[in-house]
């Protein structure tokens, strides 16, 4: 349903290390960058980031990425602690969710809740 996402950050070089870090185990990377906004994908940039305009503050959002297996999410939550993320919730399944939900969910350098999630069984 989604062909982009975009957020704006407080601190663009911070976010950009975060996520260049976190993004990395779940084959996310740079694709564009543009001074007023840098777009990461795997093929094609569908998650953007860009300098906050206007009163600093705002509303917390949650944005959950998919990794192809379980180390994957285990290599995002593993990336996000050594940079000094809060840690929501450590990996692990989530069956309220459904029964093969793998999820870690962090806080980014901007306050957003991170996840990384995988929908297939171990």
């Amino acid at each position: 349903m989604l062909n982009h996402l975009g957020i704006q950050v407080c601190d663009l070089d911070a976010s950009l290390a975060f996520y260049d870090a976190v993004l990395a185990p779940l084959d996310g990377h740079r694709l564009m960058e543009f001074p007023e906004a840098v777009g990461y994908g795997s093929s094609t940039p569908d998650f953007w980031l860009s300098p906050l305009s206007g009163a600093p503050g705002g509303v917390e959002s949650h944005i959950a990425f998919t990794a192809p297996d379980r180390a994957a999410v285990q290599a995002f939550h593993d990336a996000a602690v050594a940079l000094g993320a809060e840690v929501l919730h450590a990996p692990r399944v989530w069956p309220e969710y459904h029964p093969t939900y793998f999820g870690a969910f962090v806080r980014d350098p901007d306050g957003n809740n991170v996840e990384a999630v995988c929908h297939r069984p171990e």
